[in-house]
């Protein structure tokens, strides 16, 4: 009979674990996923870095938490939507006082930031055409 002699792989597999968050921001019906994780300070929009997001006017817009949280923030981390993760990643990896502040400095600039839309859809009922419409009653 044969023996079998188990040899080693000689390659080895190493798991580096990299500081990350994840997390989600909800409006009407439309949910976006915001990830942030340790880097160089890059900043992606759909997968562009920001300085190229189309239009311009859009670019300002979405730089606007950039610049109320300042750019020093953004400098250990590469994230992919910008306030709520930038909140989420210094909560989890940095102390809780800083990621308080934060907090506190883009509620005050713009609450819609952080915070999500409440407003949903209302499912549609019988007798009409949606939610809240119903059929003209005639009297002829």
């Amino acid at each position: 009979m044969k023996t079998r002699h188990i040899v080693p792989s000689t390659s080895c597999i190493k798991m580096v674990s990299t500081k990350a968050v994840q997390t989600f921001g909800k409006k009407k019906t439309a949910t976006a996923v915001a990830h942030a994780k340790e880097g160089r300070g890059l900043i992606r929009i759909n997968g562009s870095p920001i300085n190229l997001l189309q239009p311009e006017i859009m670019r300002l817009k979405v730089y606007e938490p950039v610049l109320v949280a300042g750019e020093e923030n953004f400098a250990p981390m590469d994230i992919r939507a910008i306030a709520k993760a930038l909140v989420a990643y210094h909560a989890k990896f940095s102390d809780a006082y800083s990621a308080m502040e934060l907090k506190k400095k883009l509620v005050a600039y713009d609450r819609t930031l952080l915070i999500a839309d409440p407003r949903r859809m209302e499912p549609k009922k019988f007798g009409g055409a949606g939610a809240r419409a119903r059929r003209q009653k005639s009297y002829r």
